[in-house]
C-alpha cells in the first residue's frame, strides 16, 4: 500500500470513528431531553427527542454504508477488521439507545396531555438516568481512546442500574396495589424504568466491544471477574 493510499485509508477509518462519537453525542442529548420532558411534562422537549432520533437513524445508515465500502475496497485485516466489526455493532447499540430515549419521550408526551390522578415521583428514574449517562460516556470515551480498562466499571454500574430497576418496580407495584387509580401512570413509569435498564445494557455492550477490538477477546456473557481480568490484562 502506497503512503498516499495508506493516509487515505487512515482518514476513512478516522471519519467512521468520528461519526460513531457524533452518534453517541446525539443519543446522550436524547437521554437528557427525555428526562427533562418527563419531569417537566414538556411536550416540546419530548418532540425534540423524537426529531433527534431521525438524525441518529440517518447516521447509523451512513456509518453502515461507510463500513461496507471500507471492507469492499480496503479488505482490512486483523486490528482494522476488528475495529470495523466493533463500529457496526456499536452503532446498532447506539441506535437502540436512541429508540429507548424516544419511548421515554412518548411517555412524557402522554403525561403532558393527561389529567393525572397521581403525581409521578421520579427519584428512582433520575438516579437511573444519572447512572446510564455515566455508563454511556465512559463507554464512548473508551471507544475514542481505545482503552478497555474501564469496561469492568461500566459492568458494575450496569448491576446498579438493574438493582434500581428492581427497586422501582417493587415501589410501583406497591402504589398499584394500594390505589388502583395509579395503575395507568405507574405502568407508564415502569416502561420508562425498563427503557433505562435497556440503555444500561446497550452501554455495557459498547464497553465490551472495546475489549474485543483492543484485546481480540470476546467478553460478552462472561462473569465480572473474567471481564475485569481480560479488560485490564
Amino acid at each position: 500500500m502506497s503512503e498516499h493510499t495508506s493516509k487515505q485509508y487512515d482518514a476513512e477509518l478516522e471519519s467512521v470513528r468520528a461519526k460513531v462519537l457524533q452518534m453517541g453525542g446525539l443519543v446522550e442529548q436524547q437521554i437528557i431531553h427525555a428526562l427533562s420532558a418527563l419531569v417537566d411534562l414538556d411536550a416540546a422537549k419530548a418532540a425534540e427527542v423524537i426529531d433527534l432520533d431521525h438524525q441518529v437513524n440517518a447516521l447509523e445508515v451512513q456509518v453502515d454504508e461507510d463500513c461496507s465500502h471500507i471492507i469492499a475496497r480496503r479488505q482490512p485485516a486483523a486490528g482494522d477488521l476488528r475495529m470495523i466489526m466493533m463500529v457496526v455493532k456499536t452503532i446498532t447499540d447506539l441506535e437502540r439507545i436512541g429508540d429507548e430515549a424516544t419511548k421515554i419521550a412518548r411517555v412524557a408526551q402522554r403525561f403532558s396531555q393527561a389529567d393525572s390522578v397521581m403525581t409521578p415521583k421520579f427519584t428512582e428514574i433520575r438516579n437511573m438516568v444519572g447512572l446510564v449517562r455515566e455508563m454511556l460516556r465512559t463507554a464512548l470515551d473508551a471507544f475514542a481512546r481505545l482503552d478497555s480498562s474501564k469496561t469492568a466499571d461500566v459492568a458494575r454500574q450496569d448491576e446498579q442500574v438493574d438493582e434500581q430497576f428492581r427497586s422501582a418496580m417493587r415501589q410501583l407495584i406497591t402504589f398499584m396495589l394500594e390505589d388502583p387509580r395509579t395503575i395507568s401512570n405507574s405502568l407508564e413509569i415502569l416502561f420508562v424504568a425498563k427503557s433505562l435498564e435497556r440503555i444500561g445494557d446497550h452501554a455495557k455492550n459498547i464497553a465490551e466491544y472495546v475489549v474485543y477490538m483492543v484485546k481480540g477477546k470476546d467478553v460478552r456473557h462472561t462473569s465480572l471477574d473474567i471481564l475485569e481480568r481480560e479488560a485490564r490484562s
